[in-house]
């Protein structure tokens, strides 16, 4: 059965060493009838959560805020899996992913008990060094919290500079991860 598949990318260098994995991913993925749709969040005009638990009133435009969330809320909504990718900064996520998933609660608003939607996830991740574990930690927390269940990780280590990530196994792992979903 073919799955809608949204990757958040939150990197903000297109031609990235994480846009070189969730391309491969994506090819995977689609070699295997699946449809995928990726967002460089870095190139999108998205504003911070409000907190102001306005959301939710109306389920075709959930925030307050109109930006370029409005791209991505009917097809996170449609999607049976949520790529996350990004660069590790700082130990976790780029501020980009961070900003675009917490307004993903407005979402969460539509629904009466703020439950949000059930998927599927995978975890893809480039960084200079290889200490993934606070990524790992913040991830493995957010599907438990949220009632998703993770599929994959990909997780490249050694890769800085914009092409390092040429000639790693990372790049088939991800490839492999986005053919094998079924």
């Amino acid at each position: 059965m073919s799955k809608k598949i949204v990757i958040l990318n939150g990197s903000p260098r297109i031609k990235g060493n994480t846009s070189a994995l969730t391309a491969e991913f994506a090819r995977g993925a689609e070699s295997a009838g699946h449809t995928v749709t990726e967002f460089f969040l870095g190139s999108m005009n998205i504003n911070g959560c409000k907190g102001c638990f306005g959301g939710g009133k109306n389920p075709e435009s959930p925030c307050v805020q109109k930006d370029d969330m409005e791209k991505i809320y009917p097809v996170y909504k449609e999607a049976d899996i949520v790529v996350l990718a990004s660069p590790l900064y700082y130990w976790t996520i780029s501020g980009q992913l961070k900003c675009a998933f917490d307004r993903l609660f407005a979402v969460a608003e539509c629904d009466p008990d703020y439950r949000n939607p059930k998927k599927e996830s995978i975890f893809i991740m480039v960084a200079e060094g290889y200490g993934f574990e606070e990524s790992l930690y913040w991830y493995d927390r957010l599907e438990k919290h949220l009632g998703w269940k993770s599929i994959g990780k990909v997780l490249c280590g050694g890769v800085m500079g914009i092409g390092d990530i040429t000639g790693k196994k990372e790049l088939n792992d991800a490839f492999e991860l986005g053919k094998s979903i079924i």
